[in-house]
């Protein structure tokens, strides 16, 4: 009899405990300068952004992930979860039928307000730079009860370090074109592909004054010059016939390096996979010049 006593004495502890941990709603502040409250750790996550996916499972957490956007495809468990669109235009009422105690949007995600007003709980949450990454990886921890976000955050720093470390002193001499999307949108200086380039040690072609992601006029990158052009296979297609690009050293010289479709995801997804963005990119800063072809 006393041991079932000092056993319904443990088990009342714990439902206090955690009646007293549920009872503690979480106050977050999101990108839009929200504060949103959480009742409790969430347990039911719909993610409308890549990014966000990947930091969520880096945070050990990829298991309460419900649903995602039509482009969050790594890891591969969520593959198999319900996509909900885009993530710039989300389809509300998939998103509701989740049932998610939490929605991780972007802050450019339309329909936000429209999930707020049916009851859920929505974080805007949007990294655009390596502080931000880091920022909002110190957000999610809290939110998804994790022991230490900044672990993860510290990991990616020290694998982008040694992918820098592995660069040969000679190949920080070049000037690089990162095309990030077909329009042509150029990655910019101030755009975390722009900050990995930097932080590489080589320069980019593009003016800071342009922005992050600016449309450029291709004329431009003919006139720049670039020793290397990076892009995307689904983007490259056509890339030579532009005018005037035939004459740019990094086509003369077949320094173009296309990334599959997979190493393009890991380039522009600014997140935890950014030690593999810079290690594709030391790759391409590396591949030798062939041998041009001898003359007739």
């Amino acid at each position: 009899m006393a041991r079932w006593r000092f056993s319904l004495a443990a088990l009342t502890l714990v439902v206090c405990s955690q009646a007293v941990a549920w009872a503690a709603p979480l106050q977050v502040q999101d990108d839009r300068g929200k504060t949103v409250v959480l009742p409790a750790v969430p347990q039911r996550i719909v993610s409308l952004l890549p990014s966000l996916t990947e930091m969520v499972c880096a945070l050990d957490a990829c298991a309460r992930l419900v649903g995602v956007d039509r482009y969050s495809n790594h890891p591969a468990a969520v593959r198999a979860l319900p996509q909900v669109g885009g993530g710039i235009d989300p389809q509300i009422e998939a998103v509701v039928a989740l049932r998610p105690d939490l929605v991780l949007a972007a802050q450019s995600t339309r329909g936000v307000e429209r999930l707020e007003a049916l009851g859920l709980k929505v974080l805007a949450l949007e990294p655009r730079t390596a502080a931000d990454i880091q920022r909002v990886l110190g957000v999610l921890g809290p939110v998804l009860g994790a022991a230490d976000a900044q672990q993860v955050w510290r990991r990616i720093d020290a694998g982008v370090e040694a992918a820098r470390q592995s660069l040969p002193e000679a190949a920080r001499r070049q000037r690089v074109y990162f095309e990030a999307s077909a329009g042509p949108y150029a990655a910019g200086p101030g755009s975390f592909i722009g900050e990995m380039l930097t932080r590489l040690g080589v320069g980019n072609v593009i003016d800071p004054s342009l922005g992050t992601f600016p449309k450029i006029n291709p004329e431009m990158v003919v006139r720049a010059n670039p020793d290397v052009i990076m892009v995307s296979e689904r983007n490259a297609q056509g890339l030579t016939d532009r005018p005037g690009w035939a004459g740019i050293k990094a086509v003369r010289e077949q320094r173009v390096c296309r990334f599959t479709a997979d190493e393009a995801d890991v380039l522009v997804r600014p997140g935890p996979r950014m030690a593999d963005a810079a290690r594709l990119m030391v790759r391409c800063l590396q591949a030798p010049t062939p041998n041009p072809p001898p003359r007739r």
